[in-house]
């Protein structure tokens, strides 16, 4: 049994949770009030295939402005949106940009213009990019630019659960992977920046690494989350080439000349989108009308519909360096063929409830990017994953840096027991339920109860399979040692999570955004003008409640 001395002790003003693009600019920006930081992470999560992000700088189109971008936001999100955070996203993408360029992260240009995209959803060309994919540059030079500034990196652990004091979050508890070590980090305020619901849906195109673990550390430390029925597919996700299997297409280059075609070669989407085709569109609704094409037998055999690459010309299609170099080494030319594609689980619009800062209510406890729901409402405009994570980071570094707990004298011992309880309880247990098996159940299960399309029906399966598979759980798994233990607790919290998700589905009776019942098949706004929260109620279960909009 874990014992207290066997755990390795830091401190920290702030502590970061995530490798990504949140978490590093969470990390440089607390650093860069004069905190002592420590960033811990598992892996880089999806930050690496970022391609660009939407900025309203107006130097594609003068008309552009926050204004219209804020705009865009809230159209796209079907008024479901908190403003204050559309506001503050607006507002601050210029900023954000400024501060990557000061550090060196390179972007492309006209002359001395920034070069900018024009992403679906957005009424302006205004992503910024770089042809290898803005995303791995900018995460290189973060976590080259947090290592000069004296940010301490703990990267290759994974935290498995928040130090908690009373009502106060007090740090983390993590284990090194690869060795199995426990490391508790002290800290007076903590970021949650791992990531969103994780690969919690088969088919779907998250990262492994990403496992839905904030939405259930939020939960637990008492935390509402907010928007949980709302899964976004990504609309353009690749089905061949094989190789690139799972490969998101850029809807940007739809701006730059690439079509939707179904098996008739028809470019479909001016069916439903008549004035601009695959232009000015959330994805959402693209997704919505492509998987239309393939149920009503107008897709290809393989379930898909093809993403025409070869209307581009030369010069925008090998702008897409990454794209066609992948494509190329699986054999195929996309200047010669299309590639299939068809929409797969890729984001999530839910999240803890938080305040302009970032703050999520529960002291000591902020968080940024796809663990923090709200600014995206009922569905996300293209690039806006991206804004979202650069943007909040650098706020809730910001927050957490200058909104400190006084830590000093805690009761170490018990917080690190408190937290260990989980790990003991699965090291104790026996069982033949194995924690991939559990993984593998609640993704067959979600994408079939709570895909695309749901209704109560569907929902009603997938709610009693999950209450099984929970129950199964409190049974106890088959562990072996700390390694199956920590993987039994990433289970158990894709299941909570599943859970979550499925809970608020059946409680919107309506179809907005990327919740679409086909039972409620319209938009109700005289209803359903407002968030459905999720809280842990006194015996630790899920409770739903009214979150109005702000």
């Amino acid at each position: 049994m874990m014992q207290f001395k066997d755990i390795r002790i830091v401190e920290a003003d702030v502590l970061v949770l995530g490798g990504g693009l949140a978490g590093h600019r969470a990390a440089a920006a607390a650093r860069g009030l004069g905190a002592s930081v420590a960033l811990a992470y598992h892996a880089r999560g999806a930050s690496p295939h970022i391609i660009g992000f939407n900025v309203p700088l107006g130097h594609a189109d003068q008309r552009d402005s926050p204004d219209a971008y804020y705009e865009d936001m809230v159209r796209g999100g079907y008024a479901l949106n908190e403003r204050r955070l559309v506001r503050a996203l607006a507002d601050g993408a210029k900023v954000a940009l400024a501060e990557l360029n000061a550090i060196g992260v390179p972007f492309a240009r006209n002359g001395s213009n920034f070069a900018q995209r024009h992403l679906s959803g957005n009424t302006y060309a205004r992503s910024v990019y770089h042809p290898n994919g803005i995303g791995r540059l900018a995460l290189d030079r973060l976590l080259g630019y947090c290592k000069e500034i004296g940010v301490q990196a703990y990267s290759g652990w994974r935290a498995i659960a928040l130090l908690r004091d009373g009502a106060d979050v007090v740090g983390a508890l993590l284990v090194k992977r690869n060795t199995l070590e426990l490391l508790a980090i002290h800290a007076s305020a903590t970021v949650l920046a791992t990531g969103g619901i994780g690969a919690i849906y088969a088919d779907s195109t998250y990262p492994a690494d990403v496992a839905s673990d904030s939405y259930a550390f939020a939960f637990d430390a008492g935390a509402t989350l907010i928007d949980m029925e709302f899964v976004q597919f990504e609309p353009t996700v690749v089905v061949h080439p094989e190789g690139c299997k799972g490969m998101e297409m850029p809807t940007a280059m739809f701006g730059d000349g690439a079509h939707l075609l179904n098996a008739n070669g028809e470019r479909f989407m001016f069916r439903y989108n008549p004035d601009h085709g695959e232009m000015q569109i959330e994805k959402a609704r693209m997704s919505l009308c492509i998987q239309r094409e393939i149920d009503e037998g107008r897709g290809l055999p393989d379930h898909s519909v093809l993403f025409d690459t070869t209307k581009m010309s030369a010069d925008r299609l090998e702008s897409y360096v990454s794209h066609c170099k992948r494509l190329r080494a699986a054999e195929l030319d996309p200047a010669t063929t299309a590639p299939h594609v068809r929409p797969a689980a890729h984001s999530h619009m839910g999240g803890a409830l938080i305040d302009e800062r970032t703050f999520t209510g529960v002291p000591g406890l902020f968080a940024a990017g796809e663990a923090a729901g709200g600014v995206h409402g009922a569905s996300r405009i293209a690039g806006n994953g991206a804004t979202d994570v650069i943007v909040f980071g650098g706020i809730a570094g910001k927050a957490a840096a200058s909104q400190r707990l006084d830590i000093a004298g805690r009761q170490w011992q018990r917080v690190h027991d408190q937290a260990l309880q989980a790990l003991r309880r699965a090291q104790g247990r026996t069982g033949e339920l194995r924690p991939e098996e559990v993984k593998i159940a609640v993704r067959e299960i979600l994408l079939e109860a709570a895909g695309l399309y749901r209704n109560e029906g569907t929902l009603a399966r997938g709610a009693s399979r999950l209450e099984e598979l929970q129950h199964r759980i409190d049974q106890g798994m088959a562990v072996d040692g700390l390694r199956d233990s920590v993987r039994a607790l990433e289970a158990a919290n894709m299941v909570l999570v599943g859970r979550m998700i499925v809970a608020a589905a059946r409680e919107r009776r309506e179809s907005r955004g990327a919740h679409q019942r086909t039972d409620f098949a319209v938009r109700d706004d005289a209803n359903w003008l407002r968030h459905t929260g999720v809280t842990k109620d006194g015996t630790g279960e899920i409770a739903l409640e009214t979150v109005p909009i702000r």
